[in-house]
């Protein structure tokens, strides 16, 4: 009997995100577990793996041998470097930091042609990436959250599109998650970083530490306002 490849709610979240028979390069594919999910399973017609690292990748190789699948192009490189735009249509980012995603997609300018569907996972720095995508020519088509051992992850589904202007409330909080069931868990994290931020000015000898306060202040309240309409929206 074939063996099945089972992933972990995060990883699942992203295959479930990646558009149904399309050509797919997973960015720092690590082990490989998601193009060989992928394919194992038909859903997908090509996979590129792509990592930094030689040993990465072999434990992708590694996984895809174990699990019986053919056919993936595996490459050593820096994010896009050795993969050219007719090779795929679809590419997944996970796992990186905000900014470390933005200097692969800077690399790659073609990622905003309106002809790739992007898949974007950040670790860290979401505020930052989302913010860059809007200014640099990306369209939001999509926003979900997953929690995964106790963490909270938040996925980037985005395409070319026109260059767009963000607040600051909804870099940080998002732009199509508001009818996401974990929201208002995503926001009262939000809340708790900034409160500590507004505490920790609040006995600093910064010269502007009151505008800066002040500033948090209103970002404060602008997310409870938020919370509070999805609250109410969902009967909590």
């Amino acid at each position: 009997m074939e063996r099945r490849l089972q992933l972990q709610p995060r990883l699942q979240l992203l295959a479930d995100m990646t558009p149904a028979g399309c050509r797919l390069a997973d960015i720092g594919t690590d082990h490989g577990y998601l193009p060989v999910w992928l394919l194992q399973r038909e859903r997908i017609q090509s996979a590129i793996a792509a990592d930094i690292g030689a040993e990465p990748l072999a434990h992708a190789r590694r996984t895809a041998e174990e699990y019986g699948v053919e056919g993936i192009s595996f490459r050593l490189c820096d994010g896009l470097a050795n993969i050219s735009p007719e090779e795929t249509d679809t590419v997944i980012i996970a796992g990186m930091g905000g900014e470390t995603i933005i200097g692969i997609l800077e690399a790659a300018p073609w990622t905003r042609d309106g002809t790739h569907t992007l898949i974007l996972q950040p670790q860290t720095k979401g505020d930052l990436l989302r913010r860059w995508l809007c200014e640099s020519g990306y369209r939001f088509l999509e926003e979900k959250l997953v929690r995964d051992k106790e963490q909270l992850y938040v996925v980037f589904r985005v395409t070319g599109g026109e260059v767009s202007a963000l607040s600051e409330a909804d870099a940080l909080t998002g732009i199509l998650l508001r009818n996401d069931p974990l929201y208002g868990e995503y926001l009262s994290q939000h809340l708790a970083k900034l409160e500590r931020a507004r505490d920790g000015l609040a006995v600093s000898s910064l010269a502007d530490k009151e505008a800066r306060i002040a500033h948090l202040e209103n970002l404060i309240e602008e997310i409870e306002r938020r919370k509070g309409e999805w609250e109410h929206g969902n009967g909590t």
